[in-house]
């Protein structure tokens, strides 16, 4: 049974979250399916004390969060008050913008960013985790090429940079999810949990977890390996579905695998 806290990726809701109020009744109906805990991501314009406050009166806490890298660079100090009002001590980008993929100049520049936001995130007891999508498992050159991800975790220290692997993105990028988790033991707080499934009109599909082709026991042994602490559930689009009862479906099949 793996060990780990599960919980909702807010941007699986997001519109219905463009008001505090609209937020506040999301975080009602996701703490009813049995979710102890949220990432913050996809909200709309709301105020960080009010966003605060009806977090915690839903009983739910914040496991982490996704911000902007200009976020990050532009007012980390203002980015860590938002964190120390949340509670939250794991922040992470979803994205870069296009230019941080150029080869090599990309990642050098945000290699160069990065540090001193890191050491500030870390002075103030909270660490930084990057969100991969499918682009990353592109390689790069060199004598034995390896993808853009592996390459970004190489030259980055632990201390500075955490891996958020997103178990879809890594399949649509060829990768193997499970081998991926256990490739970054004790660096991965936050696991993003999104299924993958095959529809009839031969499209690849996000589905509810458990609900799609991924190997959910591998991957959820190799994430109880890498000591994972938060399992997130995420689903980027539910076709039409109600994405609530989407993430009811997550939990319910992940109950079942054990996860609580």
């Amino acid at each position: 049974m793996a060990k780990g806290i599960v919980g909702a990726q807010m941007y699986t809701v997001r519109d219905f979250c463009r008001t505090i109020e609209g937020v506040a009744e999301s975080l009602a109906k996701i703490r009813a399916i049995g979710y102890t805990t949220v990432q913050v991501s996809g909200i709309g314009p709301v105020d960080w004390r009010e966003l605060a406050k009806v977090i915690k009166d839903s009983g739910l806490t914040v496991a982490a969060t996704h911000f902007g890298w200009q976020e990050f660079t532009a007012d980390t100090a203002g980015l860590i008050e938002r964190h120390r009002l949340l509670g939250c001590k794991h922040a992470a980008v979803g994205t870069l913008p296009g230019e941080y993929y150029v080869w090599p100049g990309g990642m050098n520049k945000f290699l160069g960013e990065l540090a001193p936001v890191a050491s500030k995130l870390i002075a103030a007891g909270m660490d930084f985790s990057y969100h991969n999508h499918y682009k990353e498992l592109m390689r790069v050159d060199g004598e034995r090429p390896k993808t853009w991800l592996e390459t970004l975790y190489d030259r980055a220290t632990p201390q500075q940079l955490k891996a958020e692997i997103d178990t879809y993105w890594i399949q649509a990028g060829g990768g193997d999810p499970a081998a991926w988790v256990a490739k970054y033991p004790l660096r991965q707080p936050i696991l993003h949990l999104k299924d993958m499934a095959v529809s009839t009109k031969k499209e690849v599909r996000f589905a509810p977890v458990g609900e799609g082709n991924l190997n959910w026991p591998a991957i959820l042994a190799a994430a109880k390996t890498a000591r994972v602490e938060f399992y997130l559930v995420e689903q980027d689009d539910c076709y039409g579905a109600d994405p609530f009862e989407c993430l009811a479906t997550s939990y319910r099949n992940l109950v079942k695998m054990g996860l609580r």
